[in-house]
């Protein structure tokens, strides 16, 4: 069934919810710090028995300059430096095999894959811990709800835009070329990205999580924004505290600050990433740089598995517009 308001008053939709004063200021000095503490990346090469792509096990510096994973492919045969494609992974979700993910490489262009620091569950367990914490199952959401200094989000985000600072940097890519993609938690890191740093050559956010979080806890009862309610039923008196601390993180507040083009797609009767919570973020994609090239893909009779390979589809025409592949 659809799950949200009718598709006209998803239109119509705004965010209403708080942007901090000093959300610029937090974020910059967050991916200075980082920057500062980078060290270089180390690629080692692995063999798979693929014959038209090169790929490499990748190391590079995150947040505070800790290590992050990632799978980085390379096609064969195609005139460089290559258009990229960094890509960000649903909640819960690790990087898994090198075999797994070879589509963008195959239509020609590099393509990073980041593991996503200390996730786990069924879809398999994550190489890279969350500081000195190794990857464990259950969810992050409510990880460091104390402040925005302490959240889980706050290291993931900066790791994602780190995996960028990291593609744009190789020899192989032409840095002007980089494009983020994503489902989902994937979706609302891209957001993050997009909104954090500049320059991007586009942007494929689908159903994405971590968008206008009181309006999700406010009706939807799926996890993992569940996580936040079950967190507050217990702590009442921390309400305003923990929305404060989540407006950080507010992919509605990232996406004011976006300038790429970008292509949203939502699904209608998605119980998990309500559709209102994606179009509170794309309407506010590009605000602040007073407008963007944007679209959303409207997926009338889908759940959160939106419009699955036929979205995939889409992306391939629009990655392959904004980069002149």
């Amino acid at each position: 069934m659809f799950t949200d308001l009718p598709l006209s008053d998803l239109h119509a939709y705004r965010f209403d919810g708080a942007e901090p004063e000093d959300f610029d200021a937090f974020w910059t000095k967050t991916l200075a710090q980082s920057r500062a503490a980078a060290a270089p990346p180390v690629l080692r090469p692995v063999d798979h028995g693929l014959i038209h792509v090169d790929t490499y096990d990748v190391t590079f510096s995150g947040f505070d300059g800790q290590p992050v994973r990632a799978w980085l492919w390379l096609p064969r045969g195609v005139p460089r430096p290559l258009p990229a494609v960094v890509e960000y992974l649903g909640y819960g979700c690790a990087r898994g095999s090198a075999l797994r993910a070879t589509l963008w490489s195959s239509l020609g262009y590099a393509h990073l894959l980041m593991d996503s620091r200390g996730q786990s569950s069924s879809y398999g367990a994550a190489d890279t811990p969350d500081g000195d914490f190794a990857p464990q199952t259950g969810g992050v959401l409510t990880r460091g709800l104390a402040g925005p200094e302490y959240h889980y989000y706050r290291r993931l985000f900066t790791d994602a835009v780190r995996a960028v600072d990291t593609v744009a940097a190789l020899d192989e890519v032409d840095p002007d070329r980089v494009v983020v993609v994503g489902g989902s938690q994937g979706g609302g890191i891209a957001t993050a990205v997009a909104g954090l740093r500049p320059g991007l050559a586009g942007a494929c956010v689908d159903v994405p999580f971590l968008c206008h979080f009181r309006r999700a806890t406010q009706v939807t009862d799926a996890h993992p924004y569940r996580e936040v309610t079950d967190y507050l039923q217990g702590r009442p008196a921390d309400v305003e505290r923990v929305f404060d601390t989540l407006s950080y993180l507010d992919g509605a507040n990232h996406a004011a600050r976006a300038t790429a083009p970008v292509r949203f797609s939502v699904a209608l009767m998605d119980p998990v990433c309500p559709p209102s919570t994606v179009f509170a973020a794309y309407h506010r994609w590009g605000q602040h740089a007073g407008g963007a090239d944007k679209d959303i893909r409207v997926w009338e009779y889908a759940a959160h598995a939106g419009g699955g390979d036929h979205q995939l589809a889409e992306h391939v025409a629009f990655v392959a517009r904004v980069t002149g592949r």
